[in-house]
């Protein structure tokens, strides 16, 4: 089926995967809202296309909310924002009789960790005890799911995992990592670095998520949006070490150490990244034919390197992490 046209209400827009989702939708020739505070932290390459009309509200504020968007209606309500089930049911209250389709973004992190077999398909248990993340991302799907059966609310639910675009190096630290192997120090590899983790880039992404809007197929149910193969974690460091110029020095570090020195970092680690994970796309295949992941990270890891290096202030070391990571690499005995 092809949709145009559809009134989508973005709540958010200027994240790394909201963002790239605008643009899509814009390119489809949907008309497009975004609505957030405003503000844009990660710079004009997150700003929405000019075809995009922006309302400014605080979403945290329903008052905010509901002045910003009055008494209009949209075909699609697809929140990037909300982390708690007081989030979701306040976008419920508002826009519940407003939208012909509610698209709540969860996380694969949401499934069951560590995950019984792979690969990982939207029937998988939803369990995660080690990150409250997840945690809150399962109960705000509960509720969603519970007013699907019991009253027919228009929901379809998202679980991106790992996405990035050129302005997020998606390793814990960000740029300090990249930073650390031109200096030639070693960085720190969780675990042996041989464990499977699956990359997407928004551009893949947005192109499935786009496809699922408008469509009644999608209604009540759940689909995760990924690559479809998962690359072991020393071969991510060293491609983009090697998009930065270097051949860079790892060191592996059991999880549960970085855990116990860092428990942000740990949360993180033990409930997402130290664990394979590979997932079966066929289900958003179904409803968008065709559509698989184009964007190989060798090329992902390239426009990192070269967003970075085009802005000396886009290249910020973590002096924090830094240590954090010299530690570890100590402890290791290098």
């Amino acid at each position: 089926m092809g949709f145009s046209g559809l009134r989508i209400l973005v709540l958010g827009g200027t994240g790394v995967i909201s963002s790239g989702v605008v643009r899509r939708a814009v390119q489809a020739g949907h008309e497009v809202t975004v609505l957030n505070r405003g503000l844009n932290r990660a710079g004009a390459v997150h700003e929405p296309p000019e075809q995009a009309r922006t309302l400014v509200a605080d979403l945290r504020d329903e008052a905010s909310v509901r002045a910003a968007v009055g008494a209009e209606e949209f075909d699609v309500v697809a929140s990037f924002l909300a982390f708690v089930p007081e989030h979701v049911r306040q976008d419920l209250d508002i826009f519940a009789g407003r939208t012909g389709q509610y698209v709540f973004i969860s996380s694969a992190s949401a499934y069951q960790t560590p995950p019984a077999r792979l690969p990982i398909v939207e029937s998988t248990p939803l369990r995660n005890p080690f990150w409250q993340y997840s945690r809150d991302k399962i109960a705000c799907e509960d509720l969603l799911v519970a007013e699907y059966r019991d009253k027919g609310l228009p929901i379809t639910i998202v679980r991106p995992s790992h996405t990035y675009d050129a302005t997020l190096v998606p390793f814990d630290g960000g740029w300090t990592v990249i930073e650390r192997m031109r200096r030639g120090l070693p960085v720190v590899v969780p675990g042996d670095g041989t464990s499977l983790w699956t990359l997407t880039h928004t551009r893949d992404f947005a192109r499935a998520f786009v496809g699922l809007l408008g469509d009644p197929r999608t209604l009540g149910q759940a689909f995760h949006i990924t690559a479809d193969h998962g690359i072991p974690w020393n071969e991510l460091y060293t491609t983009l070490g090697r998009a930065a110029g270097v051949e860079p020095s790892l060191v592996h570090v059991p999880s549960d150490r970085i855990a116990a020195l860092d428990p942000e970092m740990g949360a993180g680690l033990l409930g997402d990244k130290a664990h394979s994970m590979v997932f079966d796309n066929s289900l958003v295949r179904s409803i968008v034919p065709g559509w698989h992941a184009t964007t190989p990270f060798v090329q992902g890891a390239r426009e990192i390197v070269e967003w970075h290096d085009a802005e000396p202030s886009r290249r910020v070391v973590d002096a924090r992490m830094d240590a954090l990571f010299d530690r570890l690499v100590a402890e290791a005995g290098h």
